[in-house]
């Protein structure tokens, strides 16, 4: 990677099901997740940074993003503000079965800035495929958000999930950091560096 980092402000499914619909984003809250949001693509166009928009959409007859609805539909937050360039996909990583991969190597981006629905879903599985093809990796920590599961193997708070996925996202898959961190970054033409898992392990042993 070059010493001043070539990004690109990849802005996943920031849509309505997340907001008002089924599938309600709790923590961090989702309006305080939302203006930072709009923040971070705010200061990427300032600072000259393209701006990818990512919509998940499923076939009309699905219960969530179904196609034509207003669930599916971007959030205002998003849809007001402007992109470079599109993104439609059906798959939780936004680089499987999508064109982005190609149009970040044709930009020469080797940076990719995550913010976005959810923490341990779409955005955990852009932020893992995009490290494995060689990128560099961001992510906004309260740019983005989770909500609450509860299944057989047990339940899960929204903080939990959010709290643990960038935990282990910052052990070596990204640098996980605020979006005002990310802001100053980009001012100073400075790079973003996770940890490692190593040293996060012998942290948690209080042996560092």
């Amino acid at each position: 990677m070059s010493a001043t980092p070539k990004r690109a402000l990849i802005v996943i499914d920031v849509q309505n099901e997340y907001v008002t619909g089924n599938l309600r984003i709790e923590y961090p809250d989702v309006q305080e997740s939302l203006a930072n949001i709009g923040w971070a693509m705010d200061a990427a166009h300032a600072a000259g940074i393209p701006v990818v928009v990512v919509q998940h959409v499923n076939p009309e007859s699905a219960p969530l993003f179904a196609r034509g609805s207003i669930g599916a539909e971007f959030h205002p937050v998003v849809a007001g503000r402007p992109h470079g360039h599109y993104v439609s996909k059906t798959k939780a990583s936004a680089l499987s079965g999508t064109d982005l991969s190609q149009w970040l190597h044709a930009h020469d981006v080797d940076t990719l800035t995550i913010i976005g629905y959810m923490t341990h879903n779409c955005d955990d599985s852009t932020v893992r495929q995009a490290k494995h093809e060689g990128w560099n990796v961001e992510l906004l920590h309260d740019a983005a958000g989770s909500l609450p599961y509860a299944n057989a193997m047990g339940s899960a708070s929204a903080e939990e999930i959010h709290r643990v996925f960038t935990v282990v996202m910052h052990t070596g898959f990204a640098a996980v950091v605020s979006t005002q961190a990310w802001i100053d970054a980009v001012a100073k033409g400075e790079c973003l560096q996770a940890d490692n898992i190593y040293l996060s392990n012998q942290r948690a042993l209080g042996l560092a």
